[in-house]
C-alpha cells in the first residue's frame, strides 16, 4: 500500500472541530432475546406436562398439546420479560460515566474545486 507522500490538502478544506461530551454506559440485556427463550421453555414445560398424563383419544395428543401451549408460551414469555425487566433495572446501578470526544468536519464549501489527480485500480 503506498503512501500520500505528495497529496497536500486543498486551500480552502475546513479543519476538523472536536466535541466533547460526557457519556454514560452500561451493559443492558436484550429483552426480546429474554422473551423469546421463556416461550421455548414455556413450550417445553408444556410438552412435558402434556405427555405426563393420558391423552384423551377423541381429542388427541396433539391438539391437548395445541391448547395448553397457549397458556404454557405465554407463561414463559411473560416470566422471561420479567426477568429481562429486573436484570436491566439492576444494571442501571452499575452504570459508568466516561468523556467522550466526537471529530466533525465539515462538507466543503460550494464553490470549492475537488483535488486534482487520477484514480489507479
Amino acid at each position: 500500500m503506498r503512501e500520500n507522500e505528495g497529496v497536500t490538502e486543498p486551500s480552502g478544506s475546513p479543519e476538523p472541530t472536536t466535541e466533547r461530551a460526557t457519556v454514560q454506559v452500561r451493559r443492558a440485556p436484550k429483552i426480546p432475546a429474554f422473551m423469546v427463550v421463556g416461550g421455548l421453555v414455556g413450550f417445553l414445560g408444556t410438552l412435558v406436562a402434556t405427555s405426563l398424563f393420558p391423552a384423551d383419544p377423541q381429542v388427541g395428543f396433539a391438539a391437548l398439546l395445541g391448547y395448553f401451549s397457549l397458556y404454557g408460551v405465554t407463561a414463559g414469555v411473560l416470566v422471561g420479560a420479567i426477568i429481562g425487566i429486573v436484570l436491566d433495572r439492576r444494571s442501571q446501578k452499575r452504570v459508568r460515566t466516561l468523556e467522550a470526544e466526537r471529530q466533525v468536519v465539515d462538507a466543503a464549501p460550494a464553490g470549492s474545486v475537488a483535488p486534482e489527480g487520477e484514480l489507479e485500480d
